[in-house]
């Protein structure tokens, strides 16, 4: 195998993780990061909570070996919406599917750490530095190919909006994510939930306000811990309350304010969580405008570089679809590079990047979509909530959609909906006669 000569700009976890697997498979490779490993691990907050669900988890593993082996895992989707205000809330559905496969969340920042030093223990080169526009254009006539990775800012901007593939042109939720301990995972947790829900994500909706999710979390400092995510709609109430964080006890107190206010048969263990003294930086609020990038952009002097995760597909993250499509990226990405050798053309790189777009990126989009609750998916959603209340196997169809998207595709009719919840039902039943 000829070896490339790879340059990588951004060291959170995709960027990290494509540093290295192609060390390891024998490439010099630069990893540039204006942070050192430690400052990225302590010094920042995640960006996210990085559920890897099923597919992307095994995908991962076949990158990097399992590194958090005690991580808590998560086997399904407790799922409620309600509606209605304070005082006067209607339960409009619920269930609770297991999963078809498990789901583990990590800290993001950990991960980036952790998969940093391997890389320089297999040889690679990690330089503490900020990439700036011109500085970029010497270390792409420097390197066979060179890799952005800045995430949703950065140097994102070199890569121009693809208009036709991107849907959104303002965040859909404003967001509230957080971290905490005090609450274990055991049979005696979410009892209210009537499933000893300690290993299944927390899921619940509002009509009018939003979503807030509560999953098993691995964090960096105290380990088993759970992670909240808030997802306001713009003109809901929510939005007004995430304004009010400005610290982890302030989003604690938001988290517990919602819980009270709108979901309060989850009160009980929502009011046992902890702020996670040891990380001053377990939170984050902000928003996300979904955005898809061409996949090649150009330095000043007009060197080709290659758009890597959130650099090429911003997800807002209510169906968990940035880190996941940003490692199977990469997983995909290593392999073309080990068949190509060399010459790593604009018109290589932007073909790398439409087999992406097409065998993850476009349905990791589109199940974001639905997800997000968008009208022109509002056909497909009907049938699958209300199939999933009916029987567990639609709900963990639904969900399985976090874990591979591309049944999505299919979906143009309610013609092609219930076609795909017949499909689930048969398949559970062979199943369970197995």
């Amino acid at each position: 195998m000829t070896q490339a000569r790879i340059a990588i700009i951004g060291a959170g976890v995709v960027g990290a993780t494509a540093a290295l697997v192609l060390a390891r498979a024998g490439h010099p490779v630069d990893l540039y990061s204006d942070r050192t490993a430690e400052q990225l691990r302590d010094e920042v907050p995640a960006t996210g909570t990085a559920v890897l669900f099923g597919h992307s988890r095994d995908v991962d593993h076949t990158l990097v070996e399992e590194l958090y082996p005690d991580a808590p895992l998560s086997t399904g989707m407790n799922t409620r919406l309600n509606t209605g205000e304070p005082g006067a809330l209607e339960q409009v559905l619920a269930f609770d599917p297991d999963f078809t496969y498990t789901a583990a969340g990590i800290d993001v920042r950990l991960r980036a750490h952790d998969r940093i030093r391997l890389f320089e223990e297999a040889g690679g080169s990690f330089h503490v530095e900020t990439v700036t526009p011109e500085e970029l254009d010497a270390v792409a006539a420097a390197h066979d190919l060179t890799l952005v990775s800045t995430g949703k800012g950065g140097l994102s901007g070199l890569f121009p909006v693809d208009e036709a593939r991107t849907v959104y042109r303002s965040p859909q939720r404003h967001l509230l994510a957080a971290a905490f301990t005090g609450l274990g995972h055991g049979d005696d947790v979410f009892t209210a939930r009537g499933h000893g829900a300690g290993k299944h994500n927390v899921f619940n909706l509002h009509t009018d306000h939003g979503e807030i999710w509560i999953g098993p979390y691995w964090h960096k400092d105290v380990g088993a811990t759970w992670s909240v995510l808030g997802f306001a709609k713009p003109d809901g109430d929510w939005v007004q309350r995430w304004g009010e964080v400005t610290d982890a006890q302030s989003a604690l107190e938001v988290v517990v304010s919602i819980y009270r206010d709108y979901f309060p048969d989850d009160l009980a263990d929502i009011e046992k969580l902890r702020v996670i003294e040891e990380d001053r930086h377990s939170w984050l609020r902000g928003a996300v405008t979904p955005t898809v990038r061409q996949g090649v952009g150009y330095t000043r002097s007009g060197r080709p570089v290659l758009a890597l995760g959130d650099s090429a597909i911003a997800f807002d993250p209510i169906a968990g679809q940035g880190a996941q499509t940003g490692l199977i990226q990469v997983a995909a990405l290593v392999k073309a590079i080990e068949a190509r050798g060399s010459d790593f053309t604009a018109e290589w790189i932007t073909d790398q990047f439409d087999r992406h777009w097409e065998e993850r990126g476009h349905a990791a989009a589109e199940v974001t979509r639905l997800f997000l609750g968008d009208p022109d998916y509002a056909f497909a959603a009907g049938l699958l909530f209300a199939g999933a209340v009916s029987d567990d196997a639609v709900g963990a169809a639904l969900f399985g959609l976090l874990s591979e998207p591309a049944p999505i595709l299919d979906f143009h009719t309610e013609a092609d909906v219930e076609r795909f919840i017949e499909d689930a039902k048969t398949t559970a039943e062979a199943y369970e006669r197995v």
